[in-house]
């Protein structure tokens, strides 16, 4: 049974089994392990039960280097974390802790690691994109917290196990008016970067009329989104129904009144935990 290997094989393989696709066994002491695909824990074990592996030491401190900072941008990334993580205090005594030979990289260096790993995996995606048939889009405007406008445009297509694949091809800031002249030209500037451009069957957005004509204007076929639509529906099923009116009134007052005072919010808390 071989492991999967990314760079070449391990030296930690002359000194280790792989007897399940998520266990290893030592060749010294018989001792067995978890495998997670990378060979950190062999390393570890190996370093502390029978000193460094011979020649090949440099070798494997180099591979356990990579591999931990490979699994530091993989954290930063899938949990949205800020490259100042590798200044703050705490994370580095519990790095430390964890292994006192791993020297955290700076936050540029971490930046620099962050960016190459987007391209890295954007020139994947965009391989991927070069194979498919036939694909459709969404696009949304959206303000983040800052008051900055942004266009996020998302492509969705069938893969080759006939499965809904999806991949974000960009969230674009847009400090431009928002009117369907600029938001078709980034929408065309999107397709043509990704090479989509003749592959798009269908772009789906919200019902506002700059989106629709925008859609219009790049001769596309145009999808309502659905959530929006039942959510106009819902809003204006109770817009247009006078008897709720004063329940929803009473309801958003309640609803205020606990928000902005902290004493009704403790009062709150104690009757809901009886």
């Amino acid at each position: 049974m071989e492991p999967a290997r990314k760079r070449g094989r391990s030296d930690m393989w002359e000194q280790f089994k792989l007897i399940a696709p998520d266990k290893v066994r030592c060749l010294v002491c018989s001792t067995e392990l978890k495998y997670h695909g990378n060979t950190s824990s062999m390393i570890r074990h190996f370093t502390a039960k029978h000193g460094a592996a011979k020649n090949h030491e440099n070798t494997n401190q180099v591979d356990w280097k990579r591999e931990l900072d490979e699994a530091l941008v993989n954290m930063v990334v899938k949990d949205s974390q800020p490259f100042s993580i590798v200044d703050d205090c705490g994370f580095k005594v519990f790095v430390a802790l964890l292994d006192p030979t791993y020297t955290l990289p700076s936050r540029k260096a971490l930046k620099n690691m962050v960016v190459q790993k987007y391209e890295e995996e954007k020139a994947k995606a965009k391989a991927i994109m070069q194979r498919v048939e036939a694909v459709s889009l969404t696009a949304d405007m959206w303000t983040s917290i800052n008051m900055d406008a942004y266009l996020a445009v998302t492509c969705h297509y069938v893969d080759d196990s006939v499965k809904l694949a999806t991949v974000l091809l960009g969230v674009l800031p847009f400090p431009e008016l928002h009117t369907a002249v600029n938001i078709s030209a980034a929408m065309r500037s999107v397709m043509e970067e990704w090479g989509i451009e003749g592959k798009v069957t269908s772009i789906v957005t919200d019902a506002g009329a700059n989106m629709v004509a925008s859609v219009r204007s790049l001769n596309l076929r145009h999808a309502l989104c659905f959530a929006h639509s039942l959510n106009l529906v819902v809003k204006k099923s109770l817009d247009a129904t006078p008897c709720l009116e004063n329940l929803r009134t009473r309801a958003r007052k309640v609803v205020t009144f606990f928000k902005t005072s902290t004493t009704a919010n403790e009062s709150s808390k104690k009757y809901r935990s009886r």
